[in-house]
């Protein structure tokens, strides 16, 4: 069994996007596994974006994901669910991303993009443990 970190990011909470991206995720097979609604602080963003930190455009990356709360979630699928769930969500950057994606279909702007999963199965297993501590990744 795969499993993989999603976090449905500020813009994504606050424009009621929640439903929609799980729904999409649902819809493909995969699993809700743990569920956590937080607040994203700076020692966390910190830790999760950790190979960010001394880029020019962090503090922005910082500030916008901890400006209102995220939904962070487990989800379990098949061996490739990192993958499946990366081709669900398309390109980083919106405007690039294809319709039938997550934000091709609603994302609107490169720095607010919706939703984050994890890039491989180590990442998966190090972002799991920063938001689900007390889990097993």
């Amino acid at each position: 069994m795969g499993k993989t970190l999603v976090i449905c990011k500020p813009d994504a909470v606050e424009r009621g996007l929640v439903g929609e991206i799980v729904s999409r995720l649902e819809r493909k097979g995969l699993r809700i596994a743990a569920a956590r609604l937080l607040r994203i602080d700076a020692e966390m963003a910190a830790a999760h974006y950790a190979e960010h930190t001394e880029k020019p455009f962090y503090p922005e990356l910082r500030d916008f994901i901890g400006r209102s709360p995220s939904l962070a979630l487990v989800i379990e699928g098949p061996a490739d669910t990192v993958g499946m769930v990366r081709r669900l969500m398309g390109p980083t950057d919106p405007a690039l991303a294809p319709p039938g994606t997550i934000r091709g279909d609603l994302g609107t702007r490169l720095t607010e993009n919706l939703v984050h999963g994890s890039d491989s199965d180590a990442s998966s297993e190090r972002e799991i443990a920063i938001f689900f501590p007390s889990r097993r990744a």
